[in-house]
């Protein structure tokens, strides 16, 4: 049975520390039957009818589905360190490699994980962490009623578009990456953060909205009060499918992988069923169904491409690397992290 928990996106640490420390977290004792999942907002109805409810029918499982931001589950996360409510979470590559380096995940054993061996080469983590189970790419969110031709990143700062731009802010999966693709386009290369964020902070007048959630962008495309916004190709596939006149476009430079990943909570009540669920998520015909029913790109090499994403991201929907994505230097990312959140409120969004 499916209990779902959501997260708002104004928890703060604060709240969960005094949350965790009330006695309020739940401490269960280890169940084989029972297992938590963490994982997005975003299409959180359909990943539960297309990915959980089967997983429970095939294993007899019963999953409690949490959802919220990034940076939120992983502040939970941190503040539970010592007596995990979570088994598996669903996380951005960049948070994932944040949890890592705070010690927040196991390894995975490919042993107990057969269907990684069937992905590809970049979903694998080269560390033995979780794989990514899917992928997007950095690019333009774009009124394909406003532009002629697919809108570049330069055009973001053109006078003509004030007040009809929406720009990630550095909480968001498309946060760290969009940055570094402004720094690659406008200064030495993706680690010359200085030029960026000073472009950044010039486009401020341009900017109705810094979004910290993609279905806030969403509302923002599909009602026109902005005009294109730096996002994930994913966002675009919906309105795509429903005939409105959102389309997405890569960049020049920055083109970047944002993969998302499946990471085994250390300590959590349900190791087993966290293999056996991570697992699941990376078989074929879950894989297809995934990509089908909330647009989902796969990561199983045997797995098919619905022409419905495609038709949104061409080539590299099938083949990133050959379209000249690449993932960002995470290491680095993660390095900068708290750097770039507070230059990013003090100069940019603040």
């Amino acid at each position: 049975m499916i209990r779902t928990t959501r997260l708002t996106t104004g928890v703060t640490v604060a709240s969960l520390v005094a949350f965790a420390l009330s006695g309020c977290a739940e401490s269960a004792a280890a169940d084989p039957k029972k297992l938590t999942v963490s994982t997005f907002g975003f299409g959180a109805d359909r990943f539960e009818e297309a990915v959980v409810k089967p997983f429970e029918k095939k294993t007899g499982i019963d999953v409690t589905v949490e959802t919220g931001a990034n940076a939120d589950r992983l502040t939970k996360l941190r503040v539970n360190k010592t007596d995990p409510t979570v088994d598996v979470v669903m996380i951005s590559d960049l948070f994932a490699a944040m949890g890592q380096k705070q010690g927040l995940f196991d390894k995975v054993d490919p042993a107990k994980v057969p269907n990684m061996a069937k992905t590809y080469d970049f979903a694998r983590s080269e560390d033995g962490y979780g794989p990514a189970y899917t992928y997007q790419l950095l690019g333009m969110l774009y009124r394909t009623d406003r532009f002629e031709q697919p809108p570049t990143l330069q055009d973001l700062w053109d006078a003509k578009h004030k007040g009809k731009v929406a720009v990630p802010d550095m909480s968001t999966s498309a946060g760290a990456p969009f940055l570094q693709a402004a720094s690659a386009t406008y200064g030495s290369g993706p680690k010359d953060t200085d030029t960026g964020f000073k472009k950044l902070s010039d486009l401020k007048p341009n900017v109705l909205k810094f979004f910290s959630r993609s279905t806030e962008l969403v509302s923002l495309l599909d009602r026109g009060e902005v005009e294109m916004a730096p996002g994930l190709d994913l966002f675009a596939v919906d309105p795509a499918k429903a005939g409105k006149p959102i389309g997405w476009a890569p960049f020049d430079k920055g083109r970047y992988v944002a993969a998302n990943t499946a990471q085994i909570v250390k300590g959590g009540k349900n190791k087993t069923g966290a293999e056996k669920f991570i697992d699941y998520l990376l078989s074929a015909d879950v894989q297809e169904q995934a990509a089908a029913s909330f647009n989902d790109k796969p990561v199983n090499q045997d797995a098919e491409v619905p022409a419905t994403i495609s038709e949104v991201a061409g080539k590299a929907a099938s083949d990133p690397a050959a379209a000249g994505f690449a993932s960002p230097d995470l290491a680095y990312s993660v390095e900068h992290n708290d750097e770039w959140v507070d230059r990013f409120q003090r100069e940019v969004s603040g």
